[in-house]
């Protein structure tokens, strides 16, 4: 019987020295998109694909992002006096039943590979899902749940991939593809950060993943690759080489890269005009700030 995709991993270790100052004192993934933080993005999207085991790969500094999906009792009990039911609500929604997750160190950046490598003993012989909390996705159904629909279809290793103009691809990591089937691909191999121009496809790999517990042992061996680090992409490759399938998944949304500013800043603008209570007043802004740059040209 295969098993079902219950547990996830959330690699949140990074200093988020992009973000510097602000990420000195406040850990990167609850930084707010519009009213809620990049790590609640990511959750809200696990729990739509029905994970129900959250395992976060923390470091030194963190504690906010702990805090965070605590209960709050003094400020529940402020919206309840307060009649504040719909604040409360969205508050409550934020906490996480006891048990639900687990945090684990990162005592070196050793890279994603290792962070995923982390957490072995929770994962045991499951397959799982990884999130990275940059990779903000908008989606009427949220990616990692396409994904799941996907893997009950066609087992294996999947990773969430987007086309990406040639001269981006040396940014990411890039499938060489196989078979192109639609929105699946089946992949010949996976290339990290390829030099310019040498990239076999423009299919780039994103933050989703879905991985088999074989990867979890390609892991153990902590082979160093790209960038001097213990690399994902090279442990899923080592699954194509063992004649494991992997495949890649064309989602439907839009990502956003938010672990730059300016994938920050059009994230933010994004979400705030698909919210009713801000579109008009955001976008009137914005329309002002056009007509009057034009205006100055």
């Amino acid at each position: 019987m295969k098993k079902k995709i219950t547990k996830a991993i959330f690699p949140v270790a990074g200093l988020g020295t992009r973000f510097l100052p602000a990420t000195k004192s406040v850990p990167k993934e609850i930084m707010t998109l519009v009213d809620r933080p990049l790590i609640q993005y990511a959750i809200d999207e696990a729990r739509a694909a029905g994970i129900k085991e959250f395992i976060f790969i923390t470091s030194r500094g963190k504690g906010a992002l702990e805090d965070y999906f605590d209960e709050a009792p003094q400020l529940e009990q402020a919206l309840r006096k307060k009649g504040k039911t719909e604040l409360l609500e969205e508050l409550q929604s934020t906490n996480m039943e006891s048990g639900a997750i687990a945090y684990i160190r990162q005592h070196k950046a050793l890279g994603l590979g290792h962070a995923v490598w982390c957490a072995r003993r929770l994962i045991a012989n499951e397959p799982f899902a990884v999130i990275l909390p940059d990779d903000v996705i908008a989606a009427e159904k949220s990616c990692l749940q396409q994904m799941v629909e996907a893997y009950e279809e066609s087992p294996g290793c999947m990773v969430a991939a987007m086309e990406v103009p040639a001269d981006q691809a040396s940014s990411y990591g890039v499938l060489d593809v196989k078979e192109d089937m639609g929105s699946l691909v089946s992949v010949n191999g996976m290339v990290e950060k390829p030099e310019a121009g040498k990239a076999p496809s423009n299919l780039a790999v994103i933050g989703r993943y879905i991985l088999t517990p074989d990867v979890l042992r390609s892991l153990n061996k902590k082979q160093v690759g790209a960038g001097g680090e213990i690399q994902l992409t090279d442990a899923i490759a080592n699954e194509i080489a063992e004649g494991r399938p992997v495949h890649g998944f064309r989602f439907s949304g839009q990502r956003f890269d938010c672990g730059t500013k300016a994938g920050f800043l059009q994230a933010s603008v994004s979400f705030g005009l698909n919210r009713p209570d801000l579109r008009d007043d955001l976008l009137g802004y914005i329309q002002n700030i056009v007509s009057t740059q034009k205006a100055a040209e």
